[in-house]
Formats: structure tokens, sequence, C-alpha cells
């Protein structure tokens, strides 16, 4: 396996995952990034971090997007002498936008870059399943290696994941909060089981979110609708409770982004949020071309 001498740059995208009722299957890639330049060196390995998490996280193996390398590399079965990563982070860490998903895409992505003939040696489908691997859920994943909207499943042991383009006129706002989540948490929240009525209910508006999303932005406020999770987890961020709620009560088709404490609301019919004390307000659009890697990245 012969690895490339020059180095690579890949940029990421910020994802916003159920979206509402479609829990663990539904995502959206935002124009929000991460990027990262990797090389291959005589040995060791460096992380430089600069913008969110800088000075937080490691700068060693256990960086994210170099454990990601790692099991990359043992996918195609041969690792580097060394690595050197710079990482210009955008995206906020423990948010629920995605952030450790674009780590492990990055991963995924740069060696890919840095192996002669890496995408035909690892193609997308493979990429995804190991991201999901990794990851252990491919919902966020999924938009953040193929942009877009996506549907993300697993079969036969792995993910899956097919991909559409928003319809036109969907402009995803962010609102992120100063304190931050862990999605363990979050999950430990939710029962084992749910009423028969809300599992209905559930499936009802995820097939009704694909529809909106698609083509048809006047159905989201009761595509978004959800029984599965959010109001099991608002004990536990209250704060993002009740902006969503707020929101709801304005007409405003919001959610929990992914599993929080960020809200993700769909601005419609040139509906433009207001400042909201204590949150970072961050108008975006859908990113549609997802993990991208090139020279000319900003």
């Amino acid at each position: 396996m012969a690895f490339l001498p020059r180095p690579v740059v890949v940029r990421v995208p910020a994802t916003s995952a159920n979206l509402g009722p479609g829990f663990d299957a539904l995502g959206l890639a935002l124009t929000l990034y991460d990027e990262v330049e990797a090389r291959v060196t005589d040995g060791g390995v460096t992380v430089e971090v600069t913008g969110e998490g800088a000075g937080e996280l490691p700068g060693d193996e256990t960086h994210l997007v170099v454990r990601s390398m790692r099991r990359a590399f043992d996918e195609l079965g041969e690792q580097p002498p060394g690595l050197a990563l710079r990482c210009r982070n955008r995206i906020p860490q423990a948010r629920g936008l995605g952030s450790s998903s674009a780590a492990i895409v990055a991963g995924i992505v740069l060696v890919r870059g840095l192996v002669e003939d890496g995408p035909a040696r690892m193609d997308d489908r493979a990429a995804l399943a190991l991201a999901d691997a990794i990851e252990g859920h491919p919902d966020n994943v999924a938009p953040c290696l193929l942009g877009g909207f996506t549907i993300a499943w697993t079969e036969n042991g792995g993910a899956a994941a097919v991909r559409r383009e928003p319809a036109a006129g969907i402009r995803p706002v962010v609102f992120v909060p100063e304190e931050r989540g862990l999605t363990e948490a979050a999950r430990a929240a939710l029962p084992k089981t749910v009423p028969h009525a809300d599992a209905a209910f559930n499936a009802g508006r995820a097939a009704l979110l694909v529809h909106a999303l698609a083509g048809d932005p006047g159905r989201l406020f009761a595509a978004t609708e959800d029984r599965l999770h959010q109001d099991y987890r608002a004990e536990g961020m209250p704060p993002t409770a009740g902006l969503v709620a707020r929101l709801r009560a304005e007409g405003v088709a919001a959610v929990v982004s992914g599993a929080g404490p960020s809200v993700l609301a769909f601005g419609i019919d040139g509906w433009t949020p207001g400042p909201v004390p204590g949150w970072r307000v961050l108008p975006l659009d859908v990113d549609m071309t997802g993990a991208r890697l090139g020279s000319d990245l900003v």
C-alpha cells in the first residue's frame, strides 16, 4: 500500500440528527464546517487544534480523528509510520451538532486521500459502515459523509443510507447554548419501552417529514412533532425544552438538535430569528456536498 507524500485537507459539515420524529434515522448536513489537514510523517503523532475545542482536545493518539484514521488504515491493511494533523474547528463541541461524527468522517476521508487509490479501496458504502461502527449509530455520520438530507438504517450488520436534496427555501437556524450536553446522558433518559400509540405517531410523522423536506415545506411544523425522545429528555435540559416550546408556540418548526442541547429550527417563508439571550443564533443553509477533500477549502 502506497502512502502519498503530500498533505491532504478535508472539510466536514456539522449535522443535526433526529429532526424531531426521525430518531436515529434522519439527519441533515449544515453549512458549518471543521477542516482538518493531515500528512504522513516518519514517526510519531502530532495534533494541532484551533477554534472550537482548542486547549481541551488531546494532541496525541487519543484524538478522535487519529483514532478514526487508525481504524481506517487497519481496514486497508497497513499503518503509516507517523501522522501530523492540523484541525480548524468551527463545530461546537458536545452541543448536538455532530462534532464527533465530523471527527470520525474526517479521519476516514483523510485516509482515503492519503493512500494511493484510496477511494477505490474504500468506497462511500464502506466508509459509512466504518463510521457507523465507530460512532455507534449512522444518523449523523451519513449526512456528514454524503451531504443533504439523509435517511439511514442498518442491514446485514452494517449501515446504509440514501441521500435527498431538501426543497428550495428551507433555511435551518441553529440555536447553540453555552452549556454542553452528553449523548450518553441523553440516551440514558430514554425508557426501554414506549406506548404503541406513540410509536405509531412517530412513524407517521417521520414519513411526513421526508415528504415535507423533499418538496412540501409547509408541512414541516406538523412533520417535526415527536413523542419518542424529546419529552423524556426535557427534564435534563430545561432551557432547550423551553426554547423549543417557545418557538413552536410561535408557529416555527423547532426541534432538539440530535441529543441536544442545541435547537434546530426550520426557517421558511422568509422567517428570520431574533436574538435569544444566552444562545448563539446561527442562520445556516443545508450543505449539499458532505465531506470534501481539496486544497481550496476555507
